[in-house]
Order: structure tokens, then C-alpha cells, then sequence
């Protein structure tokens, strides 16, 4: 019989996350893949022939939890330099934004990233990208912002894209050109409004450099306007929309993003009822951030009991970044979101993996069934609530991506 399999794993306990709510579970199951694309994903007793008559190689994990790979779908892990300085100023007693408004906060890390050469940049990135993969992470999105100006919102990006062809994993990149207005603009705003919008995204597009345009819509950042003309300038490139909404006050961005059928709504700590609603309309994933909610020892929530009602689909990511969200661990989000934000555990993993993908606009990944991509990660765990349950600690035993196993280096 012809070989119908590269790789058979038998002997799992399979998270699917197949359906629109729970794990999936398959106590005694097996998933196989060939070219890298799921075949089989079922219970053992369905297995369509013996292992040797079906697969190329076939081995059993001895009961270990197998899910889809995780996806970190927000962040910002190309940069230069750190600000541990800063973290040291809020214990202080210093605001995120008394920070900001002195020539801290985004404009430090622009400083740093524009001074440093692509290959720099590229070689203190790829540690944090490979500390993601070690937990699990076969596919992540990687936001340029901390250059504001095109060479080196451009050179970050093409980092961005060194990562993924380097550690063999799903790398998107996002062009973040409303992140911060840099110094050599603070009396011509309007000056780098029209140059993002009409040069740089153009200029990005063309360059095939970017999956998706975000920006920051914050009263210490970007208005409502001024975001409106960024994602319009984005359709006419015909590139989707997600946008850093409603984390410090509410000026309306979850619903400026629903109206622009954006892919995700990110941070909403601000979010009102209003904006939850028209994502629930639009289809727009609601990207929660436990990890910058933490460093920044915010006490007002996302409204998670309105979104869970109205059926938004809730993602989690880490928003890796120098200075808010300093987080190198997606399994750590995850738990955070089930303490601070009170998911449940089969929340927290759907949020890492199927609602995480759609926040990409990823439709082949995140679930393990047949003509998924095969991005699979073996655990040292035998619950799905264990990936939430544990603090710290290295889980992830196996990391396949797109079929292709993963080298986990310590």
C-alpha cells in the first residue's frame, strides 16, 4: 500500500480545537501530515491501516498533549536596545505617558532602532523570536513602529522577515507607521500624517514588505482622524487593518476598526459597549494583552463578559516590546489572561491558537484536522489546562511547523 503519510504521532491526547467551543479532546488519538498539510487528526480506532502500511515514520508520544501550534499574534520583537531604565521610573511613581511626553517610551526605542543596522537588529532579535518557539509559537506577527521613518520602518521589516525564513516559522508583518510622532515632526504633524499615508504605506506595499497596517489611536498618539485616513490610504493597497484601540481612554477605536472590518481590535481596556457591539457586527477579533495590563499595573479590565456575550472572538497575545510589555513567554499570557482577565483555561488556549489565526486572517492554521497546516507542538503535559496552569517553565517538548520539526535549542 502506498505510503500515505511523512509523519504519523500516535498514543496523543489531541487538543483539536476543532468547533466553536472546547478543546476538541481526543483522548487516544493520533494526527498525521503529508507536505506539510494535516491528513488525519482523529481517534486512534480510525486510523485507516496499520502504522507501517500508512506512514513514512510513525512513533508514539506515550499520551503527551498535542495541540495546534500557538500563534502570537501582536507583537513588537524587532528592536534596538531596551528601557529597563523605565520600568525602574513607573516603580517610581512615573505614568506611562509623564514618560512618553519626555522623550521616553516609543521615541527611546526609535533612537535605538534607527542607529542599529538590519543585521543588528536582525541578531538581538532572533533570541526573542527563538525564546517564542521554545514555548510553542509556530507563527507570529512582527510590527514595524519604531523607526518613523521609511528606511527604518523598511529595515525592520525585512528583519521581520529574516526571522521566519531563519527559524522556519510563519513570520507577518505589519506596518505600524502611526506609532509615535518623532521628534524631527513635533511641529509639522500634519506634515507626517501625509507622508505615512501617501508615501511610506505606499512604498511598503509595493515593496511586498507588509500583510497588514496598524496604528495607535491614543491621545498620546493618533486621533480618530488621523487613523481614518491611514486605513483608507491601506485599503487603496489593498491591505487589511488592526489597530492599538482603547487601551489608555475610549475615543471610540474598537468600532473604528469594526468599521473599517478590521482584523483585530487590540488592548480595549477602554473598549464601551458601543464598541464591542460593532466588532460583534464586523467580525473583528478582540486581541487582549495581559502582559503590557501587568507591566503597566493597569486596574481597569477589558470587557471581557461583553465580549464573551456578544460573541467576539477573544485572542491573546504577548505584545512583546521594549518598554510595556517586556514579555518573552506566550504560555505566560495565557495564564495571565485566566488571573487577571478571569479566562478559562480552554478560552486562554483558543486564544493562542484558532481566534489567534483569524486575528492574522489565517484560515489554515490554529485547529488540528484534515488540510490544516501542520504546525503541531507535543507537550509535557497530559491536560490542555496545564499550558494555562503552570507559571514559567519550559512545556513544549516537540515543535513541528508546517510538518518540519523544530530544533529547541536551551
Amino acid at each position: 500500500m502506498m505510503q500515505r503519510y511523512d509523519h504519523l504521532l500516535l498514543d496523543c491526547a489531541l487538543a483539536t480545537m476543532a468547533g466553536d467551543s472546547g478543546y476538541g479532546f481526543i483522548e487516544y488519538g493520533a494526527i498525521g501530515w503529508r507536505d506539510g498539510t494535516i491528513q488525519f487528526a482523529g481517534p486512534m480506532r480510525d486510523l485507516p491501516g496499520e502504522p507501517d502500511a500508512i506512514a513514512h515514520a510513525h512513533e508514539s508520544v506515550h499520551g503527551a498533549l498535542v495541540t495546534p501550534g500557538l500563534v502570537d499574534c501582536h507583537t513588537h520583537l524587532v528592536f534596538g536596545g531596551e528601557r529597563a531604565n523605565e520600568f525602574e521610573m513607573r516603580l517610581h511613581g512615573e505614568s506611562y505617558e509623564a514618560i512618553a511626553r519626555t522623550g521616553g517610551g516609543i521615541v527611546s526605542s526609535v533612537r535605538a532602532t534607527r542607529a542599529a543596522s538590519e543585521d543588528e537588529l536582525l541578531r538581538q532579535s532572533l533570541p526573542r523570536a527563538r525564546g517564542l518557539i521554545h514555548d510553542g509559537v509556530t507563527t507570529l506577527e512582527i510590527k514595524s513602529g519604531y523607526g518613523l521613518d521609511l528606511d527604518t520602518e523598511m529595515k525592520m521589516l525585512r528583519a521581520a522577515r529574516q526571522i521566519g525564513n531563519q527559524l522556519g516559522v510563519t513570520v507577518r508583518t505589519t506596518f505600524l507607521g502611526l506609532h509615535a510622532l518623532p521628534p524631527e515632526f513635533r511641529d509639522r504633524r500634519a506634515d507626517f500624517i501625509a507622508a505615512v499615508c501617501d508615501e511610506w504605506l505606499p512604498a511598503v506595499a509595493d515593496a511586498g514588505l507588509a500583510d497588514a497596517v496598524d496604528a495607535f489611536c491614543e491621545g498620546i498618539a493618533f486621533t480618530p482622524g488621523e487613523v481614518r485616513r491611514c486605513f483608507e490610504a491601506a485599503c487603496k493597497c489593498g491591505l487589511p487593518v488592526k489597530l492599538h484601540a482603547d487601551q489608555l481612554s475610549d475615543l471610540g477605536g474598537a468600532a473604528l476598526a469594526a468599521a473599517h472590518r478590521g482584523l483585530s481590535a487590540d488592548h480595549l481596556e477602554c473598549t464601551d459597549e458601543a464598541g464591542v457591539e460593532a466588532m460583534a457586527r464586523a467580525g473583528t477579533v478582540a486581541v487582549l494583552l495581559p502582559g503590557s495590563f501587568y507591566a503597566l499595573r493597569e486596574t481597569r479590565m477589558p470587557p471581557v463578559a461583553a465580549l464573551r456575550e456578544r460573541g467576539v472572538p477573544m485572542a491573546i497575545a504577548t505584545d512583546l516590546n521594549p518598554g510595556t510589555s517586556p514579555l518573552r513567554s506566550l504560555r505566560l499570557a495565557m495564564n495571565m489572561a485566566c488571573t487577571l482577565f478571569r479566562f478559562t483555561p480552554e478560552e486562554a488556549l483558543r486564544g493562542v491558537t484558532v481566534n489567534a489565526a483569524r486575528a492574522l486572517g489565517l484560515k489554515d492554521r490554529g485547529t488540528l484536522a484534515s488540510s490544516q497546516r501542520a504546525d503541531v507542538v507535543v507537550w509535557n503535559a497530559r491536560q490542555p489546562a496545564e499550558l494555562a496552569y503552570w507559571i514559567g517553565g519550559a512545556l513544549a517538548a516537540r515543535v513541528f511547523a508546517g510538518g518540519a520539526e523544530l530544533q529547541l535549542r536551551t
